[in-house]
């Protein structure tokens, strides 16, 4: 079931969240991921919100977003993006098509 992942960035060391932004997309890419959104321009249109930077990823399934975030090349990286920045990352499931 596929699945996405919306992660809420603010960041607090822009030099070292831009060492983690430009190694992303080369980690990213050898995994079944699609990157659908990374806006720094997103903004709340109801309730509040102080991330600057929100970020969308689709994985055909929780198995493939775990190969993922927890492969030894993406945690090489994402030490930089924990000395950059505060991340939630929410996991939330697809709809299953009913015929």
């Amino acid at each position: 079931m596929t699945v996405f992942a919306v992660a809420s960035i603010k960041l607090k060391n822009r030099e070292e969240y831009d060492k983690y932004d430009a190694q992303f997309l080369g980690v990213f890419e050898k995994f079944d991921g699609k990157l659908l959104s990374a806006d720094f321009k997103a903004a709340p249109v109801m309730g509040e919100w102080d991330g600057d930077r929100l970020v969308i990823m689709e994985f055909p399934d929780k198995k493939a977003f775990l190969a993922w975030v927890t492969s030894e090349e993406y945690q090489r990286i994402a030490k930089h993006r924990d000395a950059g920045a505060d991340v939630t990352v929410v996991l939330a499931k697809g709809f299953e098509q009913v015929s």
